[in-house]
């Protein structure tokens, strides 16, 4: 017999409501008195003062509980305004940018003048001559060249054509006038097209969709009471509809009434003008055949019709044959149409009508008209709404001291004046030892009350510990001293602060906020500690945060392209870049994602003459202002010296802790100290400075000061303030990373006549391989992309890191698009300018996109060059040296194992030449 197999699932609702159970809390209170005390304290009846304060306490817990099971929306609702901030929208977080067809013509059909669309691929073959290393779109430019066997072809992949089918146009225009109108009509959806393309591919030609006539005769019998035109307007409109179907918006209200979920009603791109029912698109596509059965169904089902005495249906044009009365079948990608050859005619009983065709028409342009009335009350009602909640101020706490019966004194009547001195003095013992509880108690309110801003996605709070001050207490002053009793802020920093440690309980929040849309930073959080120690909690917290705050843009636009078509302003020095280079900046904590010139850094290397006449060279860091935050101390015989000073100097700086710099200086200094790893000292002026420290070195040495400001400061608060500045900036804002993402589709040349010296044959990305083996793809353009990021920055030299950011670009890419990963490139002024690769690729990319931007045509020298540009970038790797794998004592950083080490497939070079 089989055992069954459960499946094991998280239950969604945990809570037991024993915190709402006042007798469940009583008797498990009286249960641990028991356990404790059970040798000492038998009696737990009512009278008994001990078990007093327990019900007092067990009360107290109830109305926490009480609290905590209030409607979710009510917890978070904020006291002045309405539930917004800690949630996404609907409309935020499910759309997405166009992934298929359907999606582009929704786009597309959205767009004021589109009555429907659809989608071709763009057919464009490309003849290959692998022996030259040539390719065209002529295969008459091999001939006589090359054999037969080294001529290849292929076609694009990823390039569409548009089918357009246009609203009517006003009555009156002339042929001219609604040319202008199509290619305004055309203007937009290209503009829409570029805004929202997807990676690696492209719109080619628009066109009219072709129509085909189709001519239906039919003799109808109708009702004696009859409208006779307004039938023959709804039968010419039902046929209209039948042939192609004017496709509907809805609103989200209605759209719900259908049966639809959120998220499906979300899926897809934000429309103006309401939501298109994805079965209904579906339905829509160009009709390949005509049904005399459909048609006589449609007019059958119009209100006033009696029956259909005859019938036939057939091409406009004569000359074409009908082999079948009951169905003709239109031409792929053409538009059936009403011809005017077709004929309908009414009587009633045997009384033939006289039709009123202006009439008619007139009804039919009303049909028409409320129909687009109702069209557009649809873009009047998008929003789903969000619950509003009732702000409950769960907060408020005063003490459980005045629920105690008068006899014990401690409430607001307090004791007799009569009492002894002894007996007040008991009383304010109690008070004191239940205000241990009271504070506790007030604690878990306050707590309660916050949880709409730590699980906020668009909150700023940094602390995660809160406390307020406990109310009501008649005498508080004699119990308590140093109590700031109006200023929880205060109040808050002087009982948690030395406890809360914010930036690792805040990590966690982050985590659970990212979980909810099936995010993890683990691997990374993991790699950072690695680089950065202690210092990368902060750092990749403020990742999580900026990635939480950019996830509408991250989450929508995954696969989207950049607008290649922008304006000229927006083409560099721009955040007009792909949604998957934005997405993987946040994801690593890439600062500046721009595309711009990452050649150009924070880091000035320079080259100079020294006391004996030797080259030798210095580093420098700046801000983004000019201003120079930190200098290298010594003067180093390469490049490679200079860098890796460089990196480790900054390593320190981030790894110091700007709360360790403030409580240490708080209390000021009377002469020179070490904090972690900056060293300040003090001229004979009086004058302040600091250095930054190699902490493992000896004092007394010259590799003990790694790098200065050589600035001097008044006080030692301006100094305190230099050192916080730097920090911050090192953490922050300094930055060399960046990356490019070159899609080979938008580097495809035109299928244009070329002249002069100018040949197509050169216009193409390089061939690789010479023999058409299959081996290497012929097709360098559909579905490709070149990754360029620079490989001397301190972390992309890591070994572990470029692992994990090359896993993480094919993760993220679309499963259909190959990339090439180059990691290359000197900083600026380590080697001559026309030998730098990354330089001379920036140069050339930028020329071709701002070309390209503005001319409808490619650019063909810009092409030309950037092509040479990529042939030439190589990928640089950190020097290491082969593993010696009988050493089991040997680290393996920087080392190479032969059959493990992976250089990548592309052109490679080590940094030591």
């Amino acid at each position: 017999m089989s055992s069954i197999i459960k499946h094991i699932s998280i239950p969604k609702d945990v809570a037991t409501k024993d915190d709402l159970d006042y007798d469940f809390l009583r008797s498990t209170g009286i249960s641990y008195i028991e356990q404790l005390g059970g040798k000492l304290w038998t009696d737990y009846n009512s009278h008994d003062p001990g078990i007093t304060m327990l019900e007092m306490l067990c009360y107290a817990i109830t109305d926490l509980g009480m609290r905590i099971d209030l409607p979710t929306e009510d917890l978070l609702a904020p006291e002045i305004g309405v539930l917004q901030d800690q949630f996404y929208k609907a409309a935020d977080i499910f759309p997405s940018k166009p992934v298929n067809e359907l999606d582009y013509r929704k786009l597309f059909i959205d767009i004021d003048g589109v009555k429907n669309c659809w989608l071709r691929k763009h057919e464009q073959k490309v003849w290959v001559n692998c022996k030259d290393h040539e390719q065209s779109y002529n295969k008459s430019d091999f001939e006589g060249k090359v054999l037969g066997q080294f001529i290849k072809s292929y076609s694009y992949n990823g390039l569409y054509d548009l089918f357009v089918e246009y609203d009517e146009f006003e009555e009156g225009l002339t042929e001219a006038a609604i040319i202008v109108e199509k290619d305004r009509i055309n203007k937009d959806i290209r503009a829409s097209f570029h805004r929202n393309r997807n990676l690696c591919e492209d719109l080619e030609d628009i066109t009219d969709v072709q129509t085909q006539g189709v001519s239906v005769c039919a003799e109808i019998e109708v009702a004696p009471e009859a409208d006779e035109e307004l039938i023959d307007a709804k039968i010419k409109y039902a046929i209209e509809q039948y042939f192609s179907p004017s496709l509907q918006f809805y609103s989200i209200s209605q759209m719900l009434d259908k049966g639809y979920t959120t998220d499906q009603i979300f899926d897809g791109p934000i429309l103006v003008n309401g939501f298109i029912d994805t079965e209904e698109l579906k339905a829509a596509e160009l009709r390949r055949e005509v049904r005399l059965s459909d048609i006589m169904k449609l007019i059958m089902n119009i209100e006033g019709v009696l029956l259909i005495r005859d019938i036939a249906i057939g091409f406009c044009d004569t000359d074409i044959p009908v082999p079948n009365k009951w169905l003709i079948c239109i031409d792929p990608d053409k538009k059936p149409v009403l011809c005017k050859t077709s004929k309908l005619s009414y009587a009633k009983g045997v009384l033939p009508l006289n039709l009123n065709e202006e009439k008619s028409k007139e009804y039919l342009r009303q049909l028409k008209e409320d129909a687009k009335q109702a069209q557009s009350l649809a873009k009047s009602d998008l929003t789903l709404q969000v619950p509003s909640g009732s702000f409950t101020a769960s907060e408020n706490y005063l003490t459980i001291q005045n629920d105690f019966p008068d006899v014990y004194g401690i409430g607001q009547e307090g004791l007799s004046s009569r009492s002894s001195t002894a007996r007040k003095a008991q009383a304010k013992q109690l008070k004191g030892y239940l205000l241990f509880f009271d504070k506790v108690l007030a604690t878990y309110f306050k707590h309660l009350s916050k949880v709409k801003d730590l699980l906020s996605v668009t909150g700023v709070e940094t602390k995660t510990y809160f406390t307020q001050a406990v109310k009501g207490i008649k005498g508080f002053d004699d119990l308590v001293a140093y109590y700031p009793k109006e200023d929880d802020e205060a109040l808050t920093e002087l009982l948690f602060d030395q406890f809360d440690n914010n930036i690792e309980r805040r990590n966690e929040l982050l985590d659970h906020l990212l979980a909810r849309f099936a995010e993890y930073f683990g691997e990374y959080s993991f790699l950072m500690k690695t680089l950065y120690g202690d210092a990368s909690e902060e750092i990749v917290l403020q990742n999580k945060e900026k990635f939480l705050e950019d996830y509408r843009e991250l989450s929508r636009s995954r696969g989207h392209g950049f607008n290649y078509k922008a304006p000229l302003i927006d083409m560099w020095d721009t955040d007009n870049i792909s949604g998957w280079q934005r997405r993987i900046a946040r994801l690593i904590g890439m600062k500046n994602y721009h595309r711009r010139n990452l050649s150009n850094s924070f880091i000035d290397i320079y080259e100079l003459v020294n006391s004996d006449g030797e080259d030798v060279f210095r580093w420098r860091i700046h801000n983004a202002n000019g201003k120079i935050m930190l200098s290298g101390t010594e003067e180093y015989t390469s490049v490679d010296a200079a860098e890796t000073e460089l990196n480790f100097a900054a390593l320190q700086v981030i790894q110091t802790s700007e709360r360790a710099i403030e409580e240490q200086l708080m209390e000021g200094l009377s002469g020179e100290t070490t904090i972690k790893n900056i060293h300040l000292h003090q001229a004979d002026s009086g004058r302040w400075s600091f250095d930054v420290i190699n902490p493992l070195a000896d004092p007394d040495t010259k590799d003990y000061i790694i790098a200065k400001q050589f600035v001097y400061y008044d006080t030692l608060e301006e100094v305190k303030d230099a050192i916080l500045e730097l920090i911050h900036f090192m953490k922050f804002e300094f930055t060399e990373e960046g990356i490019f993402l070159v899609e080979h589709i938008l580097l495809r040349p035109d299928n244009v006549p070329y002249t002069g010296a100018e040949t197509l044959l050169k216009r193409f990305l390089p061939i690789c391989d010479e023999n058409c083996n299959g081996d290497i793809p012929l097709d360098l353009y559909s579905y490709m992309v070149s990754i360029v990021l620079p490989g001397y920055t301190f972390r992309f030299q890591d070994f572990d890191f470029r692992n994990y950011l090359e896993d993480l670009i094919r993760k993220e890419l679309p499963a259909h698009v190959l990339a090439k990963i180059c990691w290359v490139g000197e900083r600026k002024g380590s080697v001559p300018d026309d030998q730098n690769d990354l330089l001379c690729f920036e140069k050339a990319y930028k020329a071709f996109l701002e070309q390209k931007s503005q001319e409808d045509e490619q650019p063909k020298a810009a092409l030309s060059n950037l092509i040479d540009a990529m042939s030439k970038l190589n990928s640089i790797y950190p020097t290491g040296r082969l593993l010696d794998c009988d050493d089991e004592s040997d680290s393996l950083k920087g080392k190479m194992i032969l059959g493990q080490t992976n250089l990548g497939n592309n052109n490679t070079k080590n940094t030591e030449q």
